[in-house]
């Protein structure tokens, strides 16, 4: 009889700054090349606000992968000095509000390539979240 070896994947200790940053950078190389990928599968990007053609590409991808998460990656930082349970209520929090954002996403008139590509960006945020505030507790446990 063999026995297989189990392998137990964890969560590096992180400290704040190198969480925060990191996380951001994360996010915006994946959404980059989620970005490519639905451009190479035809999607234009585009949307009409108030008549007007606007595209959300690769500049919006850049901007609205990085801003949201540094503020809600930052808060939760900071007010892990004071309550370190926060960390997990924020990756909850942050996890729910990535995904039900699709919701606008798909509401907004991008073709299907677009669409699919936008709403892949904001599952991605998901485990880059989740790791990012594991890694910061982790980090304030083994101190």
């Amino acid at each position: 009889m063999t026995t297989a070896a189990s392998t137990t994947y964890t969560v590096p200790a992180l400290n704040r700054p190198v969480a925060v940053l990191g996380a951001a950078a994360a996010a915006v190389v994946l959404n980059l090349i989620v970005w490519a990928i639905g451009a190479a599968a035809g999607g234009s990007f585009i949307m009409t606000d108030q008549g007007k053609a606007s595209s959300v590409a690769p500049g919006g991808v850049i901007v609205m992968s990085a801003v949201p998460l540094l503020i809600g990656l930052t808060v939760a930082v900071l007010v892990s000095y004071v309550w370190t349970g926060v960390l997990r209520t924020a990756a909850v929090v942050g996890s729910v509000l990535s995904i039900g954002t699709i919701a606008l996403t798909v509401a907004t008139d991008f073709d299907t390539a677009s669409t699919i590509a936008l709403s892949v960006m904001h599952v991605v945020l998901v485990p880059i979240i989740v790791i990012a505030l594991e890694g910061v507790r982790r980090g304030i446990t083994a101190e």
